[in-house]
């Protein structure tokens, strides 16, 4: 049997768009990370100037549909998505994303795939 392998490439470099799984885990007894006071403001930053669900056509720059992370849930959805290309954790650190800047440090990287590990607590 012969396997496919698909690499998506950032712009007109080499570089992967997905990455290996970080392997974050949630540390024991949970995260104090939330949705509203740590994963909003980090898209916000990073993330929503061009994964936004209100942004259509070139706007995106590029970002595909239905990857929109205004929502919780529009995260949820692709959030190994999001693991692959933008958290980092003992198994990897992704930086695909953001292609442009700014861009998160390597500390709010880790907390976006311990909040991920942890089931993106609201």
């Amino acid at each position: 049997m012969k396997a496919l392998v698909l690499v998506l490439v950032v712009g007109c470099t080499d570089t992967p768009l997905f990455g290996p799984p970080t392997e974050s885990v949630c540390p024991p007894g949970g995260t104090q990370l939330r949705y509203e006071t740590f994963a909003k403001p980090f898209m916000e930053a990073y993330c929503t100037r061009c994964h936004d669900s209100k942004l259509r056509g070139e706007d995106r720059m590029g970002a595909p549909s239905f990857h929109d992370f205004d929502t919780i849930y529009g995260i949820r959805a692709v959030s190994d998505h999001v693991d692959e290309t933008t958290a980092s954790g003992p198994a990897a650190t992704n930086k695909s994303m953001p292609p442009d800047k700014p861009a998160p440090t390597l500390e709010e990287r880790a907390q976006l795939g311990e909040w991920i590990a942890c089931d993106m607590p609201p």
